[in-house]
């Protein structure tokens, strides 16, 4: 059954939890406007995916998450990477190539991982991370330590053969694992209206056994409620559910992207529907908050972003002594 979620009316929040909350999807935004920033100014390598103005959906999800449980991403996978923990510095200084990044700047901006957060990897693959979440699922299942996998794709990789097969594996070995579609309208350049054969990826759950919900992804409670259910679903032995969360990136494709498929949908989304002023709005407008208490984590997120990039900038990049290693594990 699909259902559609828009305001939640099951969970509450403690002041605490709402700045936590805040202070993740305000990293998230900084950090990528920085990295949009630097990198037009030629000083960052290779590729990069941007995640801004999709903060809600990995804040609300991984909201719910402790050191049991481990995500997959994608090739837009900073916001992920915050969310689950992962450290801001150690990410820009791998966007930056350094030897002090996530990983030792070989990765850089697609493949950042840290399995000790439970991030199992940005990937370039695209529906690479269904398959190993059912296998981190499945280990958590056997061990009994009530873990869950999240596996964060998108609508481009809801047509892949390994995110179909995975659903269908889920559903027959009852993992504790849940699929997040972050649906943000294109793959790469194609609509998808053009390229997914319904309306809603989550109506493809009724075909797997699941349930299926679609979330308005610029709204971070909506987003938190569905997946405090799916994640408490799975922990209690319910199985997987099928979450699509529904947004507008902000910047294109990739950065350099001319972004000529799309018309003024951005700008309506920046005005009208960004997740960041939503919150803020909503939380203070029935006192939960202050926007003094917002505005103090705007400034401590802006001088973290700055000394992080200051950092990442003055670190050595990988010699000839470092080309051999991290590429075999020793048993």
């Amino acid at each position: 059954m699909t259902g559609t979620l828009s305001s939640p009316t099951a969970q509450e929040l403690t002041p605490d939890e709402l700045l936590e909350a805040y202070r993740t999807m305000r990293t998230i935004r900084a950090f990528e406007e920085r990295v949009h920033d630097e990198f037009a100014g030629g000083d960052i390598p290779g590729f990069v995916h941007l995640y801004a103005g999709e903060e809600a959906s990995a804040t609300g999800v991984c909201s719910h998450l402790d050191d049991r449980d481990a995500i997959a991403s994608t090739h837009r996978g900073h916001g992920h990477c915050i969310a689950k923990g992962v450290e801001v510095k150690p990410m820009m200084a791998e966007i930056y190539g350094k030897l002090t990044g996530s990983c030792h700047g070989k990765g850089g901006s697609m493949h950042i991982a840290d399995l000790s957060k439970g991030m199992l990897g940005a990937n370039g693959i695209v529906g690479g991370g269904p398959p190993l979440i059912c296998g981190r699922a499945l280990a958590s299942q056997k061990r009994g330590d009530g873990g869950v996998g999240v596996a964060f794709f998108g609508d481009g990789a809801s047509n892949q053969g390994t995110t179909l097969e995975s659903l269908n594996l889920a559903t027959i070995w009852n993992l504790p694992a849940i699929f997040v579609a972050e649906n943000n309208g294109y793959a790469e350049a194609t609509s998808s209206s053009w390229s997914v054969a319904t309306d809603d990826i989550a109506d493809r759950a009724a075909a797997f056994g699941m349930p299926g919900v679609i979330v308005d992804g610029f709204d971070f409670f909506a987003v938190h409620e569905a997946a405090g259910e799916a994640v408490a679903r799975a922990r209690a032995g319910g199985g997987p559910t099928l979450i699509e969360v529904k947004f507008t990136r902000y910047y294109g494709h990739f950065e350099g992207d001319q972004q000529l498929y799309r018309a003024d949908e951005v700008a309506h989304a920046r005005e009208n529907l960004d997740c960041l002023k939503r919150f803020r709005a909503r939380v203070t407008a029935d006192g939960q908050l202050d926007a003094a208490q917002l505005d103090r984590i705007d400034a401590d997120v802006a001088a973290l972003i700055e000394e992080a990039v200051a950092e990442a900038k003055a670190a050595p990049k990988p010699g000839a002594d470092d080309l051999l290693t991290d590429v075999y594990v020793s048993y």
